[in-house]
């Protein structure tokens, strides 16, 4: 995403209420049948607790304000609908406490019938937070009444806009117009104090998550068949990310150009601080690119896009199947990593099966490679089987020539030998920072998310598009 989203605003008023509709015939284990009734939340709606025994349906423009707190229960489905482009929004000072369990994940999803949902179908979660960003009062265009988000200094970034656990958000993300959309979860200058892990976005119409500054940490974060970018870091984002997981379908992708990874400061060069310096350790990126150098669309661009002085640290992650590693696009995010030193792309695998670097006005390819090279095992091949398992990756964790349906419904990520079983490093001095040190495990020694243990195991969900709800 290139720019914050406008949402075209829709006249709703404040309104939880109770109407039947058409649903398909539900044998899944956490709703309560056909023809149940949904209940309707739009507008502003008041600290309530959602129950699994109901099907909901977020209306419209949705809002959480401050003081509210809306509770979602284990096991509990909320569709977003898809006419009125219904978004869920938790404004500055509201919560939403979406605890869900390994058991009974919580599930927001596209409001069609199995096997018609597609990319776009909803708007989306977006959680606004008081948190710093390195912009003066920005604010997700289009809400009606707008609202702004983050904080211009570091007071509040212990800020705590809920808990989001074990959370699947699907079809999520609107194309309003060119380069101007919705994501699957949007994050505006959130708080650390704010939980979230084992969440996954799913077949969105856009990017995958997006931070526009704050402080929020992740772990356990899934990116699955996104449209656009996975990883999106912009104003200042400050937080940490371990273990992450992103796979990309091959007919999936932007005209802007679709990345693992996209990593900006702000809309432009100027020299605003704090700088997007968040820290991202243990990823595994499974690219459109199966066998050969071909993507199968021509949109797909780089495992990591850094742009606009930069400055994010990407450490003990393997990067497969994108066309290109790296760009550095600026004068300004070489200076952030080759002089200033405050990012680095290090001690990473990028797999670049057509080529390794791209750059910018006024940046050198050769200083990109020295630099990258340095520091990264950077392998420019054609991906062949026999270099996915050298890695250590396996071969149905590709998309490949799969339809969007056709993916393996609980694939095993476990890693147990190839260049990823070992290798991570925690040596760099930002995992000494204040704020990062007591949160990375330092313990794993695998490169990538997976090492003996697959995360997202009774959980995720690899087949959205005919999942019965």
């Amino acid at each position: 995403m290139k720019r914050l989203f406008q949402l075209v605003p829709i006249a709703i008023g404040m309104a939880t209420t109770v109407f039947l509709a058409s649903c398909s015939d539900d044998d899944g284990p956490v709703n309560p049948g056909p023809n149940s009734e949904y209940v309707e939340l739009s507008g502003d709606i008041e600290t309530q607790t959602l129950t699994k025994d109901k099907r909901y349906l977020i209306v419209g423009q949705t809002f959480i304000r401050s003081g509210e707190v809306l509770t979602i229960e284990p096991g509990t489905v909320v569709f977003g609908d898809k006419r009125t482009r219904g978004t869920l929004i938790v404004d500055r000072g509201g919560k939403m406490i979406a605890q869900g369990t390994r058991e009974e994940p919580i599930v927001m999803t596209s409001n069609q019938l199995p096997g018609e949902r597609d990319r776009g179908d909803w708007g989306g979660l977006v959680i606004i937070g008081n948190a710093q960003t390195n912009q003066t009062n920005p604010n997700i265009e289009g809400i009606d009444p707008p609202v702004t988000f983050g904080s211009n200094d570091d007071s509040h970034n212990d800020d705590d806009s809920g808990i989001y656990e074990y959370l699947r958000v699907e079809f999520a993300g609107i194309e309003l117009s060119p380069n101007n959309e919705t994501n699957s979860i949007t994050m505006g200058g959130v708080g650390r104090g704010t939980k979230m892990e084992n969440c996954m976005v799913s077949f969105g119409g856009d990017d995958g998550f997006e931070w526009f500054g704050g402080t929020v940490d992740g772990k356990n974060l899934i990116s699955f068949a996104m449209w656009d970018d996975d990883y999106d870091v912009d104003f200042g984002y400050s937080g940490n990310v371990q273990f992450g997981l992103a796979v990309r379908y091959r007919g999936y992708a932007d005209q802007s150009e679709s990345n693992a990874f996209e990593c900006d400061n702000g809309p432009n060069d100027n020299d605003v601080q704090p700088y997007t310096t968040g820290t991202f350790s243990n990823f595994t990126v499974i690219g459109p690119i199966h066998e050969g150098t071909s993507p199968g669309n021509n949109n797909f661009a780089y495992a990591v896009d850094l742009r606009r002085r930069t400055a994010v640290t990407i450490t003990n992650s393997v990067f497969t199947g994108f066309p290109r590693a790296l760009r550095m696009n600026q004068p300004s995010v070489y200076q952030q990593y080759a002089v200033n030193e405050n990012g680095y792309i290090a001690n990473n695998i990028f797999h670049a099966p057509n080529e390794k670097f791209r750059a910018g006005t006024g940046v050198e390819v050769d200083n990109i490679a020295a630099y990258i090279e340095a520091h990264n095992t950077v392998i420019n091949e054609p991906a062949s089987q026999d270099g996915h398992e050298a890695l250590g990756l396996k071969q149905d964790w590709f998309f490949g020539t799969k339809l969007t349906n056709q993916y393996p419904a609980n694939p095993n990520y476990t890693v147990g030998e190839g260049m990823i079983a070992s290798g991570a490093s925690f040596d760099l001095p930002k995992f000494e920072e204040a704020n990062r040190a007591a949160f990375f495990d330092t313990s794993v020694e695998f490169i990538g998310a997976f090492g003996g243990t697959d995360w997202t195991d009774g959980w995720a969900e690899f087949n959205p598009v005919d999942r019965e709800y």
